[in-house]
Parts: C-alpha cells; structure tokens; sequence
C-alpha cells in the first residue's frame, strides 16, 4: 500500500467562514464576569479554564519571559482527554479544510485556548511562534509534530530577511497519542503539525500564551527554500462553540 502524504495547508489564513480571536465582551456584560467560570463550559473543562485563568493571573500585560510554562504544561495534562462530551461541542470540522481552529477561551486575555480539528492526512505548514509559548495535549487521533531548525541566515528579527534559499531538513518527528502534551516555542526552534491517519480524524487543545500570533501574526516557512512570510492568523471557524459568520474579502478560500 503506498504511503499517504500529508497535505499542508496554510496555517489558518485567510479562510472564509471564521471570526476573530479573544472577541470582546458585549457591551450589556460587566467586565468583572470574565473572571467567572464560563457558563458555556462544563465540568472538568470549566475547572481547567478557571485554573488557567488562576496561573496565568488577573487581566493584565504579560511578557513570554513571565510564563510559568511547567505550570501550565501540568495543568492541561491533568485534563481527562476521555471527557469528549465536554470538548465535542468545539470540535467543530469542516471536511473542505485541512483543519479547523475553534475558540474555547481567551483566558483574561492572556492565552488563546483553542480546540483543532485536523481532517485526515492533514496539517499546517511549516510556522513560528511570533515569541510565545505553544502547549498542545492530544485529545483524540494522533498527531506528528515535525522540527526544524529557522533557516541559515535567519537573523532573528526579520524573518522575511534576504538569505541564500535552502531546503529545510527536519530535526525530529515526533507523534502524540492521546493524553499526550507537547510543547512549543520560538526557542526551539519551527514546527508543522500534522494528521498521519489517512481515515481518522484528530483532534487537539491549544494553549497560546500570549497570544502574540493572534494579535500580530506569525511567520509561515517553504520547506524547499527557507523563504517565509506573515500571515495573518486571528481568525477563527468557530467561537465558544459557535460557528462564525463568513469572513468576507479576506484571503483564499
């Protein structure tokens, strides 16, 4: 049987049918309820929420340097993967996509908490981390996690800076079973996540903190030339369980 190759998609730009992440409260909500647990989420999902809001603390700035990381990488593994009726109301999936990204939380507006659909086969291309933190526990399905190295002659501060094109080598392959947590920064280096079944679904919670890339972007890279450039990843399929309207006249479809 001939192996199936994963087919990369951009990472979330410019989709149509999506929102904008860590949207506002409406205007007739008092601010203060956003320290509450939320009334969308259940049981050991809510209790996350709140533990997360607790570590991360109350509604202020953050800097990456002031994330208590193993914090948080112990908190989302403590959370029971097996409680899919608490998370299956934002696994929202669209088979016409290489995979879906769904709001759960913006944690006091310090984090993005996101739920991934990743149909089969699929993944992201190859992206940066725009200086944040990347945690990710597989919830169902596996997912593989491919490494880089940032190109030769990446300067650190202008990702899109003119260098010798060269074809990217992976450092390391990596596949997470459910239950599992990965972690992910800028000081690691680059990754692609990626769906290795060719029939199954997957599907991941996503803690970015701060959520720098859905406030400024993040930097996406051509694995045969190193070349990168920013893409705008703020927008959402769906948002607290709720599909998003269509975003009109932004990007491809």
């Amino acid at each position: 049987m001939s192996k199936v190759m994963p087919i990369v998609d951009t990472y979330a730009v410019g989709d149509r049918g999506m929102c904008r992440t860590a949207l506002p409260s409406p205007p007739h909500e008092p601010e203060m309820k956003r320290l509450e647990v939320p009334v969308y989420a259940q049981g050991d999902l809510a209790e996350l929420i709140t533990d997360l809001r607790a570590i991360l603390g109350p509604s202020s700035g953050l800097d990456a340097a002031e994330v208590d990381v193993e914090a948080l990488m112990e908190r989302v593994r403590q959370y029971n993967e097996h409680n899919e009726h608490e998370w299956a109301p934002y696994a929202l999936a669209d088979p016409t996509r290489g995979y879906t990204r769904n709001g759960v939380d913006d944690i006091n507006k310090k984090a993005n908490l996101l739920i991934l659909v990743w149909n089969p086969g699929r993944g992201s291309m190859i992206h940066d981390h725009a200086n944040a933190h990347c945690v990710v526990k597989v919830l169902k399905g596996h997912l593989t996690e491919t490494r880089y190295d940032f190109p030769e002659g990446y300067n650190g501060e202008d990702a899109e800076a003119e260098f010798e094109p060269h074809t990217m080598s992976p450092k390391s392959v990596t596949t997470f079973k459910p239950g599992e947590v990965s972690y992910m920064s800028d000081e690691l280096g680059l990754h692609r996540m990626s769906n290795p079944s060719s029939s199954e679904v997957a599907v991941s919670m996503h803690l970015y903190t701060p959520p720098y890339a859905a406030k400024f972007g993040c930097h996406i890279y051509d694995e045969k030339s190193g070349k990168s450039h920013k893409v705008d990843v703020s927008t959402l399929f769906s948002d607290k369980g709720v599909k998003c309207d269509p975003w009109h006249h932004h990007g491809t479809a």
